[in-house]
């Protein structure tokens, strides 16, 4: 299959599960997005290849991206048995990576602190923000210089572009989950 006609067919299998999610007609969709019915119909059999005014029109229709539109569709589910994530040691911390494929923009860790452990957290891209939940245990964070005391269900906001640390000064293995939202790149032009 060459690349064009890969592109239409994902196109046309992402258009179907699109419209077919908002639970509206090819009709109702074609409507919406300014174009003969006859247009859309095309689009979603794979055989078109659309001018980007189409794209863009389809794309606003949908409230989807344009690169939405064109991605490589998933598997709808897939199971990551335990174990097969990784999993890393920083001193006698251990950290579970949650999240099985690469997700634009965000980090999803489990934090596992012995007794008595510290953990050093490791500064990001300026302007990225991090959210620590305490599961079980209780856990210190310190953030830009402020210490706070979690314990389990308590959530800390913070820079996640400065100098952190963990704790766990209790005497059980603390659990936390670490949420990292990465700073998205201001466009070109664009005052920060």
């Amino acid at each position: 299959m060459g690349m064009d006609a890969e592109l239409g067919s994902r196109l046309g299998q992402n258009l179907k599960q699109l419209r077919e999610a908002r639970a509206a007609t090819q009709a109702q969709m074609a409507k919406l997005a300014g174009l003969p019915r006859a247009t859309w119909a095309n689009l979603e059999s794979g055989a078109s290849n659309p001018t980007l005014s189409v794209l863009d029109r389809v794309a606003t229709a949908l409230q989807v991206t344009l690169e939405e539109l064109i991605a490589t569709p998933r598997a709808s589910a897939q199971r990551y048995p335990k174990g097969t994530l990784p999993v890393k040691q920083r001193g006698n911390a251990t950290i579970y990576k949650l999240l099985p494929e690469a997700v634009a923009g965000m980090e999803i860790d489990r934090i596992e602190l012995p007794p008595g452990a510290r953990m050093t957290g490791i500064p990001h891209t300026p302007g990225t923000r991090e959210y620590l939940t305490c599961e079980t245990g209780v856990m210190v964070l310190v953030a830009a210089g402020e210490q706070f005391e979690l314990s389990p269900g308590d959530v800390v906001a913070f820079r996640g572009d400065q100098r952190h640390s963990y704790a766990n000064p209790g005497t059980r293995v603390a659990v936390g989950y670490s949420v990292v939202a990465l700073a998205r790149s201001a466009p070109s032009g664009e005052a920060r």
